[in-house]
């Protein structure tokens, strides 16, 4: 298993786990091929170090097993959930909206649910509509649930101790496309659950997350402009704080995110600007998301669905006018 030095995210997240499981006994890996180190080897080699009975092979049941999770976060363990896709939260709903994201509040605070749910989203792979949506709006607006959503080794390797040692529900939303990324970041330090400035500016504040955080990083520099960017990490609760200050000093804001338009979580990031910041901006709040339609897996559409680096440019330049 590697050290670490140079991992690439699934690497370092890996490392992580293994870490938190040689620490805590409670620590208990759940998920489908888990054991033989699952469809992308966030897992690989785990089984081999803690057993069968840590790193726990599932039915094809995502419902099933997310409700063995929150049994066993109940029971006082700490398990670790393998959603293959995000899309397939859909099929998990219930356990972990309904379930998972309120006993603590229906119980008056007697029980926690720490329980960790790890999935990728994102299209760019030509895996159609079922396995490349970003559904982070829909995560984002559950009361009891938290997400966090890291674009780096460290802060991948940073954002599973995070979770695993929260007493709630932390969902850790990765981007498909950052899996074997080696990229780092200024910054990468730091707290997984802050927003982080990880290029400063003065003409335009650019919030994001994920992959394209470092879309963003290119396309700001291509633009001509002094660009803000915001890697917004925990997308909820959502630290809206750090966003108003950079507005406040920039006087405009683009929010650029991979999930479709319609009821969008970059929606909500803009009106809850328009609700503390409106008399410091100097433009209306700016979104670019990928469009209201399911992702196309034919490779030239699903690349004109996609938002890249000479959109996110072109987004800049407009709102500057």
């Amino acid at each position: 298993m590697s050290t670490g030095a140079g991992d690439n995210l699934v690497q370092a997240a890996r490392n992580a786990l293994n870490a938190a499981m040689v620490a805590d006994e409670r620590v208990i890996v759940v998920g489908e091929d888990v054991a033989e180190g699952g469809p992308f080897a966030l897992t690989k080699g785990l089984v081999e170090r803690h057993g069968a009975a840590r790193v726990r092979n599932t039915p094809i049941s995502e419902g099933a097993f997310m409700g063995a999770g929150v049994g066993m976060a109940l029971a006082g363990a700490r398990p670790f959930v393998d959603i293959m896709f995000n899309d397939f939260i859909t099929a998990a709903s219930d356990q972990l909206f309904n379930n998972a994201a309120k006993i603590h509040f229906m119980s008056g605070g007697r029980y926690s649910v720490p329980l960790t749910v790890w999935t990728l989203a994102g299209a760019g792979t030509r895996w159609g509509a079922h396995h490349s949506q970003h559904l982070d709006g829909w995560l984002a607006q559950v009361p009891g649930l938290k997400v966090l959503a890291p674009c780096t080794p460290a802060m991948a390797s940073a954002s599973v101790r995070a979770a695993l040692e929260d007493p709630d529900p932390v969902v850790l939303l990765v981007d498909r496309e950052l899996l074997y990324s080696r990229q780092g970041l200024a910054g990468d330090n730091g707290d997984p659950w802050s927003p982080r400035i990880v290029a400063g500016g003065s003409d335009l504040t650019l919030a994001t997350s994920g992959r394209l955080v470092h879309t963003a990083l290119a396309a700001s520099a291509q633009s001509g402009f002094s660009v803000e960017v915001i890697d917004l990490q925990r997308l909820a609760p959502l630290a809206i704080e750090a966003i108003v200050t950079s507005v406040e000093k920039t006087n405009r804001l683009l929010i650029v995110h991979d999930e479709a338009s319609s009821g969008s979580f970059a929606s909500a990031v803009a009106a809850a600007v328009y609700e503390r910041a409106f008399w410091a901006l100097d433009a209306p709040v700016g979104r670019l998301t990928a469009p209201a339609t399911p992702v196309p897996a034919a490779a030239r559409l699903e690349d004109a669905y996609m938002v890249d680096a000479a959109k996110v440019t072109a987004a800049i330049r407009a709102l500057m006018g």
